[in-house]
This record gives C-alpha cells, structure tokens and sequence, in this order.
C-alpha cells in the first residue's frame, strides 16, 4: 500500500464483493441538463445519510464544506477536488474523503466529466461505526483525502444500489462495512476545533454573528469594528479557520440551512427570502451550484 495522491491499495480484508449483494438495475436519475444528471436524496432505512449519484461535465462545485462527512466513488471520468493545500484527483475506482467543515471545491478533471457515487455520512453516524469498529480516540475523520481503491469503491455504489432496491439491511449492512475499512485504512483522529490564537476567536465571534443575522448581515467594515479588529485582520482570521472569506462561507451557510427548511416542506420561494437571497432565483443559483441539484428537486426528492 503506497499514500498520497493516486494512491493504490489491496483491501486486507479480501473481496468486497462477498459482502454485496448482486448488482440491481440502476435507477435513472434525475435529468439536469444536456449530458449531465443528479439525484440528491435520503433514504429512509438510512438515518444520518444523504446520497447523491451524478454526472456532470461543466458543472463546478464553489469552496462550500459541509456539517458531516462526505465520501464519494468516482465510476468515469475525472474529478478534481481544490482543497486550502492543493489539488487533488481520482478517476475510476478513485475515492475521495472530506471531513466535517474542510471547505473545497470540486469541478471536471477532464474533457469528459466525471461521474461518482457519494455517501455524507453524519458526525453522528461515523462516529457510533467508530466507536464500534476502531481504537481511535476523540473524533475519528479521514487523514488521506484521495485513495485508489477499486473493492471499496464499488462497495460505495453498491449502498446507492440497496438503497434503490428499497433493501435497508444491505444498504445499512454495506455502508457500516465501507466506513468502517475506510476508517482502518485511511482514518485518524482529527484536531480540536477549539478556537486557540486571537484570531481564530475572532474568526468564530464573526461566523455566530453572521449565523445570528443571516438574512440581514453586516458589511465586512462594521462587522470588522463590532469585533474590535480591521476588515483585513478579520479576512485573513476568517479564512485561516474556515477556509474562505465571509461572503463565501455565508452563501454556503445560507444554503445549509435552505436545505433544513425545504426538508421541512417549505417552498423554495419562502426558504429563500428566510435565508437572506434576494429572491427564488438567486437561492436556485446558489444551491444548485454548492449542492448539485436544484432547490425543487431537493424538495421532492425529500417530500417523496
């Protein structure tokens, strides 16, 4: 077994194919546009889990993080992940692994797109398999952002396929198993989140002011003089804690929680005046393009 970027593997623990069930028909996603498709959805035999199966070619996700985990499969093409340290890739038989608030952006590493299959596990959900299934203490999360293995990366789509059977005691079956060997092969325990310098406390005073006064935030000046600091100094605290500056962090933070109250039934036209966008078409932009599919098919998918 090698590590870094590209990296290959053998799974210790033989063929994941005598874990899985036999292939299902696929179901076809929803259609996004030309050449492109998604579907963003919950299945109900799997609390704690949201899933999205796609394909997209000049579609790019913008910095964004996410609450829980994300671990995705490539199956064609290449994807190309931006991260605060640089650049990753994987291409078929690929995995990538994020954890809870790194910010990143995702887009084709390739003329041809990419296609994957990804798990967002919550905290909650990775860290009872954790506890269950290794010796890591404090939060368990994952210490390589890219690996090349092909056995665990079918056993990722293949929780997409269960789910789309309907079949929960494979799909809960097939996801605990995949967590669990991607926490032993590429899984640590991951730093304190305490705010330590000066900076990284101001930096987390101005993300609870602007969670406080989403719909109606404060200019980068003002919320800059609330603080106590300059707008340059809380720039540059913001994104050394979160990874972007405060306007990005604040669309991504509004989409979050667009996504809470279209879970909960309420139209795109109200969630997005609720949130802080200017209007319905604004929120479809911006979710569309941190979460891969529109705000009305999230809503359907989650109403279905």
């Amino acid at each position: 077994m090698t590590t870094g970027a590209g990296r290959k593997t053998t799974d210790g623990d033989g063929p994941a194919a005598e874990a899985l069930p036999a292939p299902a028909a696929d179901t076809t996603p929803r259609a996004r546009g030309e050449g492109e498709w998604a579907r963003h959805w919950r299945y109900a035999g799997l609390p704690g889990l949201d899933l999205l199966r796609a394909r997209y070619v000049r579609h790019s996700f913008p910095r964004h993080a996410h609450d829980g985990y994300v671990v995705c499969a490539v199956t064609s093409g290449i994807e190309e992940v931006g991260l605060q340290k640089g650049t990753v890739r994987a291409g078929h038989g690929g995995i990538i692994m994020i954890n809870p608030e790194v910010a990143h952006t995702a887009r084709a590493g390739a003329p041809e797109g990419w296609a994957y299959a990804t798990l967002y596990p919550s905290s909650e959900v990775v860290a009872e398999i954790a506890e269950e299934t290794t010796a890591l203490r404090g939060t368990a999360g994952f210490t390589e952002t890219v690996a090349e293995n092909p056995q665990l990366a079918r056993m990722i789509t293949e929780v997409h396929r269960a789910a789309e059977d309907g079949n929960a005691l494979a799909a809960d079956s097939l996801l605990r198993i995949a967590v669990a060997r991607l926490l032993r092969h590429y899984g640590g325990p991951l730093p304190s989140r305490t705010p330590r310098s000066a900076g990284a406390r101001t930096a987390a005073r101005a993300r609870a002011v602007l969670e406080e006064r989403m719909a109606t935030p404060p200019s980068l000046e003002t919320l800059a003089q609330e603080l106590g600091t300059s707008p340059f100094a809380l720039l540059r605290a913001f994104k050394a804690a979160y990874g972007m500056p405060p306007h990005t962090w604040l669309t991504d933070a509004r989409v979050r929680r667009a996504r809470g109250l279209l879970e909960a039934g309420t139209s795109p036209a109200d969630t997005a005046l609720a949130v802080g966008f200017s209007d319905q078409p604004h929120l479809n932009r911006h979710f569309t393009r941190i979460v891969g599919v529109p705000p009305g098919a999230y809503r359907r998918e989650r109403s279905a």
